[in-house]
């Protein structure tokens, strides 16, 4: 359910709506629309690789990735390369916002406009949209809105209801794949046509050329990046290659 051929799938019963929207501005401006967007933690590497796969069935979306996550550096050189790879082959490039315990909404809205700004400095094209990571019931009942900026959860794409369940009938159908586990309904033909205005949610970490449960996917994720550190390591460090050998082991077994 989680691999490359199971995405393409996705992409081709969206399109076949037509209703498919590259962008939000673009699904502004629909009175029926179908929006993809991903949420990106953890890897850019897979963000990447999942938007070549919609590329090559000539699909865009929207990328929103953290300024301050963790487990990537969003402005080394390797990433600003690849975001601006995606940006130049038409997809776009948002910011998605981590509220890191604030809950003062004056100062969300700061720090959003903020972290917007660094962000279309240091890589050189404007971001004009943003996701909220985990977004709390106050955050989403706010309904934020900032001018020039577009919210994926404003009331245009995103209908909010905090006793919202699968069957709830609201004006915006809203899917994610949280967890590994496909949230409110899962984008099938039938799903797809039942909806005038719908936006799905992905988290590109999940899906792999192979498709894993969650455990696997877990597993390869971690060599990936275990993989990554060694590299930065050797290319950082000049007397780390004789120790190389030492740690080629991954700490994983698959």
């Amino acid at each position: 359910m989680f691999s490359f051929d199971d995405y393409r799938q996705i992409i081709k019963l969206i399109k076949e709506t037509g209703r498919y929207a590259t962008s939000y501005e673009e699904a502004r401006n629909m009175d029926e629309f179908i929006i993809m967007r991903h949420d990106v933690e953890y890897s850019v590497e897979r963000a990447y690789a999942l938007s070549k796969v919609e590329e090559s069935m000539d699909f865009r979306s929207t990328f929103f990735f953290q300024w301050t996550n963790n487990s990537y550096n969003i402005l080394s050189r390797k990433n600003r390369d690849i975001l601006t790879d995606m940006h130049e082959r038409g997809q776009n490039i948002g910011l998605h916002f981590a509220l890191n315990g604030m809950t003062d909404m004056r100062l969300i809205r700061d720090r959003i406009k903020q972290e917007i700004d660094m962000l279309s400095n240091m890589l050189g094209f404007e971001i004009t949209s943003f996701s909220i990571h985990r977004p709390s019931p106050s955050v989403l009942a706010e309904n934020i809105k900032l001018n020039g900026i577009i919210n994926a959860y404003q009331d245009e794409f995103f209908s909010f209801d905090p006793k919202a369940t699968p069957e709830s009938k609201l004006e915006i159908k809203y899917m994610s794949d949280a967890n590994h586990i496909w949230r409110y309904g899962y984008p099938d033909e039938e799903t797809l046509n039942s909806h005038d205005k719908i936006q799905i949610l992905t988290h590109p970490f999940a899906w792999t050329k192979k498709g894993y449960d969650n455990l696997e996917n877990y597993k390869t994720l971690v060599n990936e990046k275990y993989v990554e550190l060694i590299d930065s390591i050797d290319n950082e460090c000049k007397d780390f290659g004789p120790l190389r050998d030492n740690f080629e082991k991954l700490p994983i077994e698959m």
